[in-house]
């Protein structure tokens, strides 16, 4: 299997492992077709998106022993779904991008411009 590439066109690194993500739970952003929510997109959360995330339905921050889910705090590093970011983004509340770690098919949803706008490190 090749390895997977970043959006910006290297190998993809890992997102995190402390708490373990990915659509996988490798740790990386990986896709395949059963990820219909294109968990692709490495990003750093902060209190504003996970309150937005919560509001829409999908509470990241409260933990899930079943899933084993330890629920995520500011500062975690989390695969996310790319359409959830792109909305986010839209609500002036995304969390920054790590370009590293986010898969190169995340930009057939998000443009490139916009995860550079969010992307960790970014010179403002």
């Amino acid at each position: 299997m090749d390895a997977a590439l970043n959006v910006l066109g290297g190998r993809l690194e890992t997102c995190s492992t402390a708490p373990l993500t990915g659509f996988f739970r490798d740790g990386c952003c990986n896709t395949g077709p059963e990820d219909s929510g294109r968990h692709t997109v490495c990003v750093v959360v902060t209190a504003e998106f996970l309150a937005l995330s919560k509001y829409l339905g999908n509470d990241l921050s409260t933990p899930r022993p079943e899933f084993r889910f330890p629920g995520l705090k500011p500062g975690d590093r989390w695969c996310l779904c790319a359409a959830r970011f792109l909305q986010a983004a839209q609500e002036f509340a995304a969390p920054q991008v790590v370009l590293e770690a986010t898969h190169a098919r995340t930009l057939e949803i998000v443009p490139l411009a916009l995860l550079r706008a969010h992307a960790v490190g970014r010179e403002d």
